[in-house]
C-alpha cells in the first residue's frame, strides 16, 4: 500500500508539473473512450458466442424444447453470482449511474468494471429477453469513475469522465458516436457545456474508431432504404409517433407492475422459479423473444418478416398474411412482460434493445395493417420510424433515438419522418409520466440530478449537514423568569421547547415576548406553554433539500424546526442553506 501511495504521489506530481488539469481530463477521456470500446466489443462478441452455442443447431422448422430451460438456468447463475460473489445488486445499469452521480459523489465500485459483463452475458445468452447496452453503459462508466479516482480528481471530473466511459459505450456497442453522446447528456443529464462537450466527444469517437479498427465498418442493422420521405405520408408518421407513446406508457407501466411483484418475493429461490418458468414458456411461443431480439430486427427490415416465426408453434403459419399479423402483435405486447420477468426475476439488462424490438413490431404492423386499403407504405421505413418513436418515448431521449436510428441503419435520409415519430412519441408519454423508468425511482426520493442547475445543486446538498444545534432549549413546564435567565445566554432569538423525553412541543419566539420579559412580577404567573407557538411547518432531517425550499417557500419561514418521531434535532435556516449552496455551486461548476 505504501508503494502504491508513493507511486500515485509521483504520478500526481509529474500530472501537475507537466499538463493542465483540462488536457489531462482530455487525454484520459482519450484512454476511457479506448477502454470502453474494448468493452463493447467483448461483451457482444461474448453474448453473440454463448447464443451460437447454445441455440446454432436448432432447425426453422421445428419446435426447440431447450427453450423452457435455457432462461431459468441463466437467471439462476447470474442471481448465484450476484448474491454469493459479487454481493451488490446491479439493478439497471443506468440506473445506477444515475444513483452514483446523486448520491456517492460519482463513485462506482470497481467490480462494475467487469461484473455487469460477465452477468448480462449469461442472462442475455441463455435467453433473457433483455439488452446489452445498459450493462456496458455502466462498465463504461465504472472505467471512467475509477481511472479519475485513481487519478485523485474532483466530483466534476469524476462525473465527467464517468459520462465518457458510458457515451464510448453506446457509441462503441452501436457504431454510433453521436448516439452515445447524445446519451449522456439526454439520459445521464450531464450539462453540455464546452469543458465537457470535448472529452465526450473523444470518448465516443475513439470508442466507435476502436470498434471500426476491430469489428469492421459494416452498420448494426442491414437495412435498405426502399422510399424517400413522402409528405403525404405525413399524417400516417404522426399517427405511428402517437401510437408509439402509447406504447411507450405500457412498456412503462408493466415494467413497474411486474418487477414490483417480483419484488414482493423474499426467496430469491422463488424469484427465479417463477421468472424461468414464466420466460420460458414466452420465450416457447415467441422464440423471438429470446435475447436482444436484434436478429428479428434484422428480419424484419429485410423483408423477411415470416423468419420470424422460424422454430416456433405457429411456424406453418408463414404465409398467412392475417395470422402472422396477430402473432406479430402478440410477440409486441408479451416483450415488455418478457423483459419485466428477466430482470424481475434477478437477471441482468437493460431496456435499449427490447424498446428497439417493440419499436420495430409496433411500425411493421401499424404500416402492413394500413397497408390494406390504398396507402402503399414501405414497412421497413416505418419499423424504423417505431424503433425511433418507442425508444424516445421509454427513454424520454428523443434526439438519442434520432440519431442512434439513423446511425446504426444508414437511414440518414429519413431524418424527418425520424424526428417526427420521436417528437409525436416523446410528447404523447410526457402527458402520462413525468419520468423515464430510468429516472422515476431517484425522481421519487428526490435524488436526481437534472439539467436545471439549480435542482441539481439542491439535489447534491445534504440536509443533516446544515442543520444548526446550538439553539438553546427550553423545558415545556419553564416559567418566563427561567426563560428570561436562557435568553440572557442565548445569541439566537429563536427558543425550542421540549418536554422531558426531548419531544418537539414548540417554540417561543423573541420577538412575541419583547413586550412582557422585563416585567418581573409575570416571572412566576407566566408558563412557557402560555407563550410558545407552532412553528408553520417542520422538517425531517431526511427530506430532500428541495422540499425543505418548498416548504419555506410555502410558510414564507426563515428557520424551521428538524424534528425526527418526535423528538427535536435541530434548526435549518435560509442563511444556512444559502451559505452551503454558494459552496456546493463553486464545487460543481463547470467554470
Amino acid at each position: 500500500m505504501k508503494k502504491m501511495n508513493a507511486i500515485l504521489k509521483k504520478i500526481e506530481k509529474w500530472r501537475m508539473d507537466t499538463i493542465s488539469e483540462r488536457k489531462f481530463i482530455l487525454l484520459l477521456s482519450l484512454v476511457v473512450g479506448a477502454l470502453s470500446g474494448l468493452a463493447a466489443i467483448t461483451l457482444k462478441n461474448l453474448i453473440h458466442f454463448t447464443i451460437h452455442h447454445l441455440t446454432g443447431n436448432f432447425s426453422v422448422d421445428d419446435v426447440s424444447y431447450q427453450y423452457l430451460a435455457y432462461p431459468m438456468i441463466g437467471i439462476l447463475i447470474t442471481v448465484l453470482l450476484i448474491k454469493y460473489v459479487i454481493k451488490e445488486d446491479l439493478g439497471h445499469g443506468v440506473s445506477k449511474i444515475l444513483y452514483a452521480f446523486s448520491k456517492k459523489n460519482s463513485k462506482i465500485s470497481k467490480h462494475n468494471m467487469y461484473s455487469s459483463m460477465v452477468t448480462s452475458t449469461i442472462t442475455i445468452g441463455f435467453g433473457g429477453s433483455v439488452g446489452a447496452e445498459a450493462p456496458v453503459a455502466l462498465t463504461g462508466a465504472a472505467i471512467g469513475s475509477n481511472l479519475a479516482q485513481f487519478f485523485r480528481l474532483n466530483y466534476r471530473a469524476i462525473t465527467l469522465l464517468a459520462g465518457c466511459g458510458s457515451s464510448a459505450a453506446i457509441a462503441g456497442i452501436f457504431n454510433a458516436p453521436l448516439a452515445g453522446l447524445l446519451f449522456t447528456i439526454e439520459v445521464l443529464m450531464i450539462d453540455l457545456t464546452m469543458s465537457s462537450l470535448l472529452p465526450l466527444l473523444i470518448s465516443a469517437v475513439t470508442a466507435t474508431t476502436t470498434s471500426y479498427f476491430l469489428m469492421g465498418d459494416s452498420y448494426h442493422f442491414r437495412f435498405s432504404l426502399h422510399e424517400s420521405f413522402d409528405v403525404n405520408n405525413l399524417h400516417w408518421v404522426i399517427i405511428l409517433g402517437v401510437l408509439c407513446g402509447l406504447i411507450s406508457v405500457y412498456f412503462t407501466r408493466v415494467m413497474r407492475w411486474v418487477e414490483g411483484h417480483f419484488k414482493k418475493q423474499k426467496s430469491f429461490i422463488h424469484r427465479v422459479i417463477i421468472g424461468g418458468v414464466g420466460l420460458g414458456l414466452l420465450i416457447f411461443l415467441f422464440p423471438s423473444l429470446w435475447g436482444e431480439g436484434y436478429v428479428s430486427i434484422n428480419q424484419i427490415l429485410n423483408g423477411n418478416y415470416t423468419d420470424v416465426l422460424n422454430n416456433s408453434v405457429f411456424f406453418s403459419f408463414k404465409n398467412n398474411q392475417t395470422i402472422l399479423i396477430l402473432v406479430f402483435i402478440a410477440i409486441l405486447a408479451f416483450k415488455v412482460f418478457a423483459t419485466a420477468i428477466t430482470t424481475g426475476a434477478g437477471g441482468v439488462g437493460g431496456i435499449f434493445a427490447p424498446t428497439l424490438f417493440m419499436g420495430c413490431f409496433a411500425g411493421f404492423i401499424f404500416s402492413s395493417i394500413i397497408n390494406q386499403g390504398s396507402p402503399e407504405l414501405a414497412t421497413e421505413n416505418y419499423a424504423l420510424y417505431g424503433m425511433a418513436g418507442v425508444m424516445a418515448g421509454v427513454m424520454f431521449a428523443p434526439m438519442t433515438a434520432v440519431f442512434l436510428i439513423a446511425e446504426i441503419t444508414g437511414g440518414y435520409t429519413l431524418f424527418v419522418p425520424l424526428l417526427i415519430s420521436s417528437a409525436c412519441s416523446y410528447l404523447t408519454i410526457l402527458a402520462f409520466e413525468k419520468h423515464s423508468l430510468y429516472h422515476s425511482h431517484l425522481a421519487e426520493r428526490g435524488e436526481l440530478l437534472t439539467h436545471n442547475k439549480d435542482k441539481t445543486v439542491l439535489t447534491l446538498m445534504k440536509l443533516r449537514r446544515v442543520i444548526e444545534t446550538d439553539l438553546i432549549t427550553v423545558d415545556e413546564d419553564a416559567c418566563l423568569g427561567d426563560l428570561v435567565k436562557l435568553i440572557s445566554k442565548s445569541k439566537r432569538n429563536i427558543f425550542p421547547v421540549i418536554d422531558k423525553d426531548n419531544n418537539f412541543r414548540g417554540v417561543v419566539l423573541l420577538d412575541n415576548i419583547r413586550s412582557i420579559m422585563f416585567n418581573k412580577e409575570m416571572y412566576h404567573k407566566t408558563y412557557v406553554t402560555d407563550l410558545m407557538v407552532m412553528p408553520p411547518e417542520m422538517v425531517h432531517p431526511d427530506e430532500s433539500m428541495e422540499k425543505v425550499m418548498k416548504k419555506f417557500k410555502s410558510s414564507g419561514a426563515w428557520n424551521l424546526p428538524v424534528v425526527e418521531n418526535r423528538k427535536y434535532i435541530g434548526f435549518i435556516s435560509k442563511a444556512t442553506i444559502f451559505s452551503a449552496y454558494r459552496s456546493v455551486l463553486v464545487h460543481f461548476s463547470d467554470e
